[in-house]
């Protein structure tokens, strides 16, 4: 019986093994003139030393976990330039943890000592003029935030005061209005994984298949409550995805 026991604990901790490693991988797409900086080289060691978190360079429009370019949150300037960080994957423990050094006072250090020939190359980010992005959505956002709660709440975070509510591993609605396309990611969300198998549009999406029935209690709505979502998701405050990200 103890051996049973000993070979099933060390079958569990193996099939642990991939997702413990894929949290301590993060894919990062650094264009090719910022790699030959020589930044990328001085500083990934640095970041891989202190948090055991390992970061793969990947190829342009490669799938990946985080974005250097000129979207996103500001993380240093140089040369003659400002670069960005874009987070692709906002629940990847080691992404997180890439955000939140690129974020520090020890990062920011980092960045700034580069200096292969006793000039330093980089700088901490230069403010931008802000640009006031409108959206237009006619829906009513009250009726917006009450429909969210309704259908999405179960397992999304929609409202500042149920923060409690919602799946952990599911991103809150304030985490999706910070990414550049959340608009476009609401207004789709239905054709988006794993929403097919369990929501409706009506006049928009097809019947589930009669040998598919969905396998959770089915979201069914309309274009305005969709039209709703949106006005109401466009007035909330977008999570700072440049701090490390809380549970909700």
């Amino acid at each position: 019986m103890l051996l049973r026991k000993l070979k099933l604990g060390i079958v569990l901790i193996c099939l642990g093994f991939p997702a413990i490693a894929e949290d301590r991988l993060v894919r990062l797409e650094v264009p090719q003139t910022l790699i030959d900086s020589g930044l990328i080289k001085h500083m990934l060691p640095r970041f891989s030393l202190k948090t055991q978190v390992r970061v793969e360079l990947v190829q342009e429009g490669a799938p990946a976990d985080m974005r250097f370019g000129s979207t996103g949150t500001a993380i240093f300037t140089g040369p003659q330039k400002t670069w960005y960080m874009a987070i692709e994957s906002v629940d990847h423990a080691g992404t997180q943890k890439l955000a939140a050094w690129l974020t520090s006072d020890i990062g920011m250090r980092t960045v700034t000592g580069f200096a292969p020939e006793g000039t330093a190359l980089f700088s901490s980010p230069q403010p931008a003029d802000v640009v006031e992005i409108t959206y237009d959505y006619d829906g009513d956002a009250e009726e917006g935030r009450r429909v969210s709660m309704t259908m999405c709440g179960r397992c999304h975070v929609v409202d500042p005061d149920h923060r409690m509510n919602g799946i952990g591993s599911t991103p809150s609605f304030f985490v999706l209005r910070s990414l550049e396309n959340w608009d476009e990611r609401f207004e789709s969300f239905y054709a988006l994984n794993p929403h097919p198998a369990f929501t409706q549009i009506a006049e928009v999406t097809p019947p589930f298949p009669h040998n598919r029935p969905p396998p959770i209690v089915p979201i069914q709505m309309t274009l305005e409550d969709l039209e709703a979502i949106l006005s109401y998701v466009a007035l909330l405050d977008a999570a700072d995805l440049g701090a490390p990200l809380q549970h909700q």
